[in-house]
């Protein structure tokens, strides 16, 4: 068989699609399963819940976020491109004055960073925001 170099660089541009989807599907599915196992299936509805993170982080080894639901029982932070997307859960007690809490997390790169809160009725509210990184904090 005699591949021409435009045949060459079809095949090469096709293969390169290929493995750039397949990983954003993977890290799809387990952001979807770690989400499904903290609303025990239950759909999130938007809006509700006040994520403050930065646009722009220079280093994903620290990258400060802080999360607000008013009436909130329990808060969880997932990072959709990390390998391990659930990052950090945050449970208020009916003593709780505010159910606001902020941390620093770590980021592979550049990824939506995604906020569920479950009210207090068992209903979920959730927020996602965009964080671009320029240096990853994963080993990236």
């Amino acid at each position: 068989m005699n591949l021409t170099r435009r045949q060459a660089l079809i095949t090469a541009m096709s293969a390169a699609a290929v493995a750039g989807v397949l990983p954003r599907s993977a890290m799809a599915t387990a952001l979807d399963d770690a989400m499904a196992a903290f609303t025990g299936g239950a759909e999130a509805a938007e809006g509700g819940v006040i994520l403050t993170a930065p646009e722009i982080a220079e280093n994903g080894n620290t990258v400060p976020v802080e999360v607000e639901a008013e009436g909130a029982t329990r808060i969880t932070i997932f990072a959709a491109g990390n390998p391990s997307p659930g990052v950090v859960t945050f449970a208020f007690g009916p003593l709780a004055a505010v159910s606001r809490a902020s941390t620093r997390i770590r980021l592979a790169g550049t990824q939506d960073v995604v906020a569920v809160a479950e009210m207090a009725d068992g209903s979920y509210q959730m927020v996602a925001q965009e964080v671009k990184v320029t240096i990853g904090g994963c080993g990236g």
